[in-house]
């Protein structure tokens, strides 16, 4: 008991002492030294969170009664390049979801082949950081499932989720590591609220990792990459708002 309780109280002040780093003003958070000592503050939240939290935990779960009437489709609507509009008018009959990087059996599946494989449906709530929250129901194929299938490599440490919309003439990616990739509610979702996924909600696939806010879920999801850093992708800060507005990597809620 002695044991666990130290190791409650040296969690819970690491995990108080992120806190009041992220609480500074602007001008410590724009300064390099400030933007060094947020970083330390989320290496640290992540680490505590880890450590105190069960990682197959459940975010909660709502029934039918429970869903928005209105699900807003925030962040990109449609991503308007010529290769999706001729995918949507095709009704995706053509799109390939490419699996790759550090696993054994590449993979090019079509969403039909998506759709009949093994799938989960959950009903949760998504929190946007921009401080809105509404529930919806998700169907897709659980990603540890399709990461197994693909032979993954012990020596992955990440996945990797390419998108296909542009913002800023810059690629839309998100990433998010083993734990969160193998928790059972990380789904790829083709259906949303018993239907298929419109685009406004990101046709023909986009991650629902119900353990995190709202802009690790990522939308048009077009390629999944196993990689064992982020280092070298895009900005190396492991997601599209991380790079460009220094939004947190660990986004756990």
């Amino acid at each position: 008991m002695i044991v666990n309780f130290s190791r409650r109280a040296l969690i819970g002040s690491i995990t108080a002492s992120a806190g009041l780093l992220t609480s500074g003003c602007d001008k410590i958070t724009a300064s390099p030294q400030g933007q060094s000592l947020l970083g330390l503050g989320e290496t640290l939240t992540y680490r505590a969170q880890r450590l105190i939290t069960d990682r197959q935990a459940l975010a909660v779960e709502y029934g039918a009664a429970d869903m928005s009437p209105v699900f807003r489709a925030n962040g990109t609507s449609n991503p308007g390049t010529d290769a999706y509009n001729a995918h949507a008018a095709n009704q995706f009959a053509d799109w390939r979801l490419l699996v790759d990087g550090l696993v054994a059996h590449p993979l090019a599946l079509s969403l039909d082949q998506i759709r009949r494989a093994p799938h989960r449906t959950q009903i949760t709530r998504h929190d946007c950081v921009e401080g809105w929250s509404a529930i919806g129901q998700w169907t897709g194929l659980p990603l540890g499932l399709l990461l197994r299938r693909a032979g993954l490599s012990g020596n992955a440490r990440y996945v990797v989720f390419h998108c296909a919309d542009m913002l800023g003439g810059r690629p839309y990616y998100e990433s998010i590591d083993m734990v969160d990739a193998f928790h059972p509610q990380t789904i790829l979702a083709w259906g949303m609220n018993g239907q298929a996924l419109g685009v406004a909600h990101g046709a023909p696939l986009r991650l629902r990792v119900e353990r995190q806010l709202g802009y690790k879920q990522a939308k048009y999801v077009m390629r999944v990459q196993a990689v064992d850093s982020l280092a070298g992708l895009y900005g190396g800060k492991g997601g599209y708002w991380e790079d460009v507005s220094g939004y947190q990597w660990y986004a756990g809620i």
